[in-house]
């Protein structure tokens, strides 16, 4: 497992990431999960969501059952 330095820049800890970490843009997303710390890029949130979208297969939900619409006039 690869490690990163942690240092204090002002009152803050910071952590430098080696190069194949490196994050596009200027700002990441943070959230503890447990002990854990997740970093996730932010300045291309949606261009994530939409390449997840395209793992799902083609026929996803095909076989879903919809109920029928409710009238609501």
């Amino acid at each position: 497992m690869k490690t990163a330095k942690l240092f204090k820049n002002g009152e803050s800890q910071a952590v430098r990431l080696p190069k194949e970490f490196r994050f596009p843009g200027k700002e990441v997303f943070i959230k503890r999960v447990g002990s854990a710390v997740v970093l996730l890029p932010k300045a291309k949130s949606w261009e994530t969501l939409v390449e997840s979208l395209a793992k799902f297969p083609a026929d996803f939900m095909e076989s879903r059952e919809q109920p029928a619409g409710i009238d609501r006039h």
